[in-house]
């Protein structure tokens, strides 16, 4: 596909850096010359200096051939603009628009962005994503990673494998015969930095991180199972009050009034204004790197401790130092992915890639086939995917064990008549099923063979 992407920011350049791997043709447009340099420097891409939503500037980037435009710069007006007029002069197919401010996206005004009314085909909000993505976390401490699928009937759950874990060193097909009502297919485990798609004789090893796929109703019992009986948090410490903390502490206000949470912010102004929105919240003003500060917001008798700021320093450091004073559990922000591998050494417990919510999102429109959900792990090592089964798919109607799946890629549920079934052997996949995948990224394109469609459906 060639696909232009407007804003060569964090958000841009990791779009840009995924859809390249994938041999897709990418320009993107910024006014930053530094970064346009920088990211056609490192990248596969084609670089253009300009304003993303002038018609000229998109003219030079090809649009007129363009298969998809996505608009990520900091500005809202922007990216709207920049598909009004991809679609208005170029007729660009597929346009997608990244939205921040939240007034934009209030239930009120939900006919702002429906077809009738604007050029966007799809509205991103990666703060919004981020924020449920946290919340999920926060409902699930056992687990470092926590993504629905299939109208949340269907949870992929990271939970890593302590030395204490009742299923250490024992094989999945061991798992299986123990425990055959459980609802749960381990689909990926990273074990030495480096992630695989276990086969049925693999064993589960102490410090591995596993990618579990379970139906949402056997969570609780699932994490049990390897290790975690956890508690949700009761009182929990945001440092950072902005789009993200803001609307991580209004959500645990508005689901459970019992939680205690407070918000350290360094600007004055802006604390103010989060107090000011918030009901329950206490608002503190100040660096979350102040072990003073930490101290007064209670850092020892806090359960959990999430940063949330726009430095991936100071949330590595500011996790750190709250797991260092007390905070049972911490996790934080980090998009640079060079900081991945400090984040374990430094006793934080999970981290949370804007990146990869970002990317994930954009993905399922780039996705050749029926494709309903991507999500990104390990850094776009790996991917989960809910794909619909449709008649022209080679797996129809035949056993799985019949279906020649490629090594690097497992079958974790499928969802037929609103029922999960956890797949054998014996399992057919018939027409619209939904079928949620595990796979390496070298794998990605032959998940679209399995699922492809006929043209008409691209």
């Amino acid at each position: 596909m060639k696909i232009i992407i407007c804003g060569a920011g964090q958000v841009g350049r990791g779009i840009a850096e995924r859809l390249a791997i994938e041999n897709h043709d990418v320009t993107v447009i910024d006014i930053s010359a530094a970064l346009v340099e920088a990211i056609s420097g490192s990248t596969d891409v084609r670089g253009i200096v300009g304003h993303g939503a002038h018609p000229d500037v998109l003219n030079e980037a090809g649009a007129g051939e363009a298969d998809m435009i996505i608009a990520v710069t900091f500005v809202d007006e922007v990216n709207m603009m920049a598909c009004e007029v991809a679609k208005a002069l170029f007729n660009i197919p597929t346009r997608v628009a990244r939205v921040r401010d939240q007034s934009y996206l209030l239930p009120q005004y939900s006919s702002l962005f429906t077809r009738d009314n604007t050029a966007i085909d799809v509205v991103i909000s990666p703060e919004v994503a981020v924020g449920e993505m946290v919340l999920r976390r926060l409902a699930l401490p056992g687990a470092f990673e926590a993504i629905y699928f299939a109208d949340e009937k269907v949870l992929t759950l990271g939970i890593k494998l302590e030395e204490d874990c009742p299923v250490v060193n024992t094989s999945l097909s061991q798992l299986t015969g123990l425990f055959p009502d459980l609802k749960a297919v381990v689909c990926g485990i990273v074990r030495d930095h480096a992630l695989f798609v276990p086969k049925s004789d693999d064993q589960m090893l102490p410090g591995d991180r596993v990618y579990v796929v379970t139906d949402q109703s056997q969570a609780a019992r699932t994490l049990a199972l390897f290790g975690h009986e956890e508690r949700p948090a009761n009182r929990v410490l945001i440092g950072g009050g902005g789009t993200i903390g803001m609307y991580v502490a209004r959500k645990l206000e508005e689901r459970d009034s019992s939680i205690k949470v407070t918000i350290i912010e360094p600007n004055i102004k802006r604390a103010e204004e989060v107090a000011n929105l918030l009901t329950n919240s206490v608002v503190l003003s100040g660096s979350a790197l102040d072990a003073n500060l930490l101290q007064e917001a209670e850092i020892g008798r806090t359960e959990t401790y999430i940063a949330l700021t726009n430095d991936d320093k100071v949330n590595v450091l500011s996790a750190m130092l709250a797991k260092q004073h007390g905070a049972r559990s911490t996790a934080c922000l980090v998009s640079n992915l060079d900081a991945r591998p400090l984040i374990s050494p430094l006793g934080i417990d999970a981290y949370i890639d804007p990146r990869s919510v970002t990317v994930s999102s954009v993905l399922q429109h780039v996705r050749r086939g029926r494709i309903r959900g991507v999500h990104g792990v390990e850094g776009g090592d790996g991917e989960v995917v809910e794909a619909e089964a449709l008649e022209t798919s080679p797996m129809i109607g035949k056993p799985l064990r019949e279906a020649d799946l490629p090594e690097g890629i497992r079958i974790g549920a499928v969802v037929r008549d609103e029922q999960v079934i956890i797949p054998t052997g014996d399992t057919e996949i018939r027409p619209k099923d939904r079928v949620i995948m595990f796979a390496l990224r070298d794998k990605i394109e032959e998940i679209q063979h399995l699922f492809r469609v006929s043209i008409e459906y691209f």
